[in-house]
């Protein structure tokens, strides 16, 4: 089996340039990395990360914690910070929660026999005390779709208030008179932001009523039967702005089985901007930057792992209005 150090030899290079060169930290110039990407190929080499792990160094493994994985936002999401973490030689070990706080634990205590070199975690039961637990173990975590204000853990988030303000806003330029919101759960940092912004918006107006927001869990099931509530309050409605893109499926199919007709009767806005390009009529979204968080997750995440002094503790990243048939105007 192939040593760093035949590597070394093969390449010309010194066994620090190669490692470099592995870890993705330091300089290497172009020319002895595609030497050093030829040599390792031509020998078959494969660092063995257990010997590392064992002689102190990195084990080149990072924790994902995701709540739901059968909602489509997160398998994109891991997707997007898998590819990253393979551009810096990590493994990805992913975390599935079900939204069960007794779970994540579980999971947590798990990462740290594994000597994991760091954790990102998008969870909607993690507790503030759970953060500062890693961090005292010396854990680098990042914290995605949720901050805490008197944490010091990096945390990235997307406009939420914002994106509720722009679904409201396109509803009412497409002809829209009286609309409606699905909320998801309130213990949520992201959800009660989209449901404030769709508060800004409609406040003020004279179709505006609190009963015109029902409650959901982020699943089509939810928003389904949280429709179904909304029509018998409101049978008037003529728009819909539901918190997240699964929600928004959910209120179609109730919309559509009460003989709403899409657009023409009802016009709806999801928020995620994940892949439904089955649903018929296509949605219309407030897309998320899936790609960009993933990749931002894993850089920050390899930042606080090398302890460079320039990460941004909390990065906050646009939403963007995706017009489909979903509220095409009439």
């Amino acid at each position: 089996m192939a040593t760093i150090k035949d590597v070394s030899k093969l390449a010309g290079v010194s066994v620090a340039t190669v490692s470099r060169y592995l870890n993705k930290n330091g300089y290497v110039s172009k020319e002895a990395a595609e030497t050093i990407a030829e040599v390792i190929e031509k020998l078959n080499y494969r660092p063995n990360n257990i010997a590392r792990s064992l002689a102190g160094m990195k084990s080149a493994t990072i924790g994902l914690m995701v709540p739901d994985i059968l909602n489509p936002f997160f398998p994109e999401l891991a997707r997007s910070i898998e590819d990253a973490a393979n551009g810096y030689g990590y493994t990805v070990m992913l975390c599935n929660t079900d939204n069960d706080s007794v779970k994540e634990r579980k999971y947590i205590d798990t990462l740290l026999q594994k000597q994991v070199d760091g954790i990102i975690i998008s969870s909607y039961t993690i507790k503030p005390e759970h953060l500062t637990g890693l961090q005292k173990q010396s854990i680098p975590v990042v914290l995605m779709d949720n901050v805490f204000s008197s944490d010091s853990v990096v945390s990235l988030t997307v406009e939420n208030r914002r994106g509720g303000e722009l679904a409201v806003q396109h509803l009412l330029a497409q002809g829209c008179s009286k609309i409606a919101h699905i909320c998801g759960p309130l213990t949520i940092t992201s959800s009660r932001e989209r449901t404030a912004g769709f508060e800004d918006a409609s406040r003020g107006t004279d179709w505006f009523t609190p009963s015109l927001i029902g409650y959901s869990d982020f699943t089509v099931k939810g928003g389904y039967s949280a429709m179904k509530e909304l029509l018998a309050l409101h049978p008037d409605l003529d728009g819909v702005f539901a918190s997240n893109d699964l929600m928004a499926a959910g209120a179609m199919k109730a919309l559509q089985e009460t003989g709403r007709s899409i657009p023409s009767d009802v016009k709806v806005v999801g928020f995620d901007g994940i892949g439904l390009e089955m649903m018929n009529p296509e949605l219309s979204t407030i897309a998320q930057p899936i790609s960009e968080l993933g990749k931002t997750a894993m850089d920050s995440l390899v930042g606080l792992i090398r302890e460079e002094s320039d990460i941004v503790t909390d990065q906050v990243f646009p939403v963007t209005l995706i017009k489909k048939q979903s509220t095409r105007k009439n």
